[in-house]
């Protein structure tokens, strides 16, 4: 049986500007190249989730235009159930630009547009659906308003509920009340907690103070080295593949669609479903573009054998 991933989220065209280096205040370089593909947050994980095999939803909003138009073909094309995402009449979609330098290092900037549109009255509006899902999933590209409202009616149905702090941002509290899983990097986790992220005593300490904010189960992924996990059973630390990164733009929302094809929902197979993770990250990183580098099941475990 394979998971079913309800994703609340953002749906973005992002173009990506490569640059030999980072340009310094005041200066203007030339880019090498310009592209655009569908991402956004909340559409790369629920892509990432679809092509590792879950049967996934999403619920979002974009503009009347063919950018709007584009993102939800986009997530069709990946087999995701698009009936939820809804189109705003005057608000146009979300975009982003990524600059991207010769090192595979990347500074985004994101116009939210409709994704910030989102209602609570829009989200409780699909219960039915998110009812349905082993695992909803969102992240900080939509209003939190929405997001407390999609948690409060996924724990009504014993939905789990999984949260990734991205962009960081000061957070409704009791969000976390309703938070499964939270998944941060390291900058996001200290942002939270106000605990620096150095050694694994600190994510102790991290995973402790989310613990007193109201959530028993935690992810950090720490870039390159890999993700230290605790939860009700303990904590542990599963390293990275090492690969040769090219664009680092959606690994860490690869990480999270996989791990949610493959974790149960008890969380009890977390140390397994983030080696999964951490391969279809480490492909990820290997490719261009946001979308167009997420791997599918078939890539991921050929990449495992």
């Amino acid at each position: 049986m394979s998971n079913k991933v309800t994703v609340l989220g953002s749906l973005n065209v992002d173009t990506t500007l490569r640059v030999a280096r980072m340009p310094q205040p005041g200066e203007t370089l030339s880019t090498e190249n310009k592209s655009s593909a569908a991402g956004g947050k909340g559409a790369n994980q629920a892509v990432a989730a679809a092509r590792a095999g879950a049967e996934t939803r999403f619920i979002g909003k974009v503009g009347n235009d063919d950018a709007g138009r584009f993102m939800v073909e986009s997530l069709k094309d990946d087999g995701i159930d698009t009936s939820a995402i809804i189109t705003d009449a005057t608000i146009g979609t979300g975009s982003a630009f990524i600059l991207l330098d010769e090192a595979g290092q990347n500074s985004i900037l994101v116009y939210g547009g409709s994704n910030q549109q989102i209602k609570p009255a829009e989200v409780t509006a699909v219960e039915d659906e998110i009812a349905k899902a082993d695992f909803l999933i969102t992240q900080f590209e939509t209003p939190q308003d929405a997001t407390l409202a999609a948690f409060t009616v996924a724990k009504k149905h014993n939905v789990t509920t999984i949260l990734n702090p991205a962009p960081a941002a000061k957070i409704d509290p009791e969000i976390l009340k309703v938070t499964d899983l939270v998944v941060p990097n390291e900058s996001e986790s200290a942002i939270l907690t106000g605990i620096e992220v150095t050694d694994e005593a600190s994510m102790d300490a991290n995973a402790a103070k989310f613990r007193e904010l109201g959530v028993k189960n935690l992810i950090i992924t720490i870039g390159s080295k890999g993700a230290y996990y605790a939860t009700a059973d303990g904590s542990g630390f599963v390293p990275a593949f090492k690969v040769n990164a090219v664009d680092t733009t959606a690994a860490g929302d690869t990480f999270i669609g996989a791990l949610s094809s493959q974790l149960k929902p008890d969380l009890s197979n977390i140390a397994t479903a983030l080696v999964f993770a951490q391969r279809a990250s480490s492909l990820t990183v290997q490719g261009l573009g946001a979308m167009p580098s997420i791997p599918t099941l078939a890539q991921i475990e050929a990449a495992s054998k």
